[in-house]
């Protein structure tokens, strides 16, 4: 059976275990590369990821963009929402439909 994990800062992760989702506190670039490597090896289905640590790490998020398990979701942080979640989320939309169907 699958499972979901979340990836961040303690703070911004702190609700999440109370729901059933495993999270990994990551503070560097290294933190965050082990940990996402080491929720995709596992039984991860989706593994969540705060925007702030994405943007430590965007070839090891990108290395999951094309590949169906684990998705790699973007989520903002205690610090806010950046965009990177909705520019990630419209990218893929754009590639699986062949334009961006949100710009008129």
């Amino acid at each position: 059976m699958y499972k979901v994990a979340a990836i961040g800062d303690a703070d911004s992760l702190a609700g999440l275990s109370c729901i059933g989702i495993e999270t990994f506190t990551a503070y560097t670039a290294e933190e965050a590369g082990h940990c996402l490597e080491q929720a995709a090896r596992s039984d991860y289905a989706v593994i969540f990821v705060t925007e702030a640590v994405c943007a430590l790490i965007p070839d090891a998020v990108d290395k999951y963009r094309g590949e169906p398990v684990p998705a790699v979701i973007p989520i903002p942080g205690t610090t806010g929402n950046t965009g990177l979640g909705m520019r990630q989320v419209s990218k893929s939309v754009e590639q699986a439909v062949g334009s961006d169907i949100l710009r008129s």
